[in-house]
């Protein structure tokens, strides 16, 4: 594990990331923000990671932007270009899946981060919310982007105009997250659900999810056309053929996985 404002820590192939600014309740200043995009970025050009979890220290997700941080002069980065964010990793696009595990509060910046994350399991005594609505903090994270993508449009209003607080049971409802776990459990579900999806096929995997991240911005018939090729490339490997053999031998009869 590296001891940073930002650690890592590997349980097979998953990394696990943390942000350790517990006295901050996890916001991210412009240290931290750089470190969560290298941890990224080297999570996806590594091979033996297929997963990675998101997760704040002590009890925390992430309150956002540090702004006391701001006022002392630790700027987020702030660049129109590249795939650096303001929160750091809230720009990339990784071929792998990345799971948030989310206890305490995930808002502002950090609700934004936790939308960037594939999927969300959030402990059922967590909070989300746009509270950067109170301060004049405009979403910069691809928040106003990524929330009515994921819950639409209407819903989507509703918090970003109002900042309020969303909780566990109303998350789960509307699609904001995946999974609600017990207090203090969101790592332990997360590792679980990031165990599932390391344990199939990848190349099948990986393609599939950037067929979904990549249809926004093509036309239908672009789209249609990408999914193939990504389908294509998975045949030609010879995945589909391998588990074509494996269930023709018996495995995953009556829908077992």
């Amino acid at each position: 594990m590296t001891e940073t404002s930002v650690s890592t820590e590997i349980q097979d192939d998953i990394l696990i990331v943390r942000i350790n600014r517990a006295e901050r309740r996890n916001a991210v200043d412009g240290e931290t923000a750089e470190a969560l995009y290298q941890a990224f970025k080297n999570f996806d050009g590594d091979e033996k990671f297929s997963v990675a979890v998101l997760t704040g220290e002590d009890g925390y997700f992430c309150a956002g932007a540090d702004l006391k941080a701001l006022l002392e002069g630790s700027k987020n980065p702030l660049q129109m270009g590249g795939d650096l964010g303001p929160m750091g990793a809230s720009r990339l696009q990784l071929s792998k899946p990345v799971i948030a595990a989310i206890e305490g509060h995930a808002v502002a910046g950090g609700m934004e981060l936790a939308l960037w994350c594939d999927l969300r399991v959030m402990a059922s005594d967590a909070v989300m919310g746009i509270f950067c609505r109170r301060f004049g903090v405009s979403l910069i994270d691809m928040g106003t982007i990524r929330l009515p993508r994921l819950i639409g449009q209407s819903r989507s209003m509703d918090l970003i105009l109002t900042g309020r607080p969303v909780g566990a049971d109303e998350a789960e409802h509307i699609g904001l997250v995946n999974r609600v776990a017990e207090p203090g459990k969101s790592l332990e579900v997360a590792i679980k659900l990031a165990q599932q999806i390391a344990a199939f096929p990848q190349a099948c995997m990986r393609n599939d999810r950037l067929s979904v991240l990549e249809q926004w911005s093509l036309t239908e018939e672009e789209a249609m056309q990408n999914e193939f090729k990504r389908g294509l490339s998975v045949i030609d490997a010879g995945e589909t053929v391998a588990g074509a053999k494996r269930f023709a031998s018996g495995e995953g009869r009556h829908g077992k996985f």
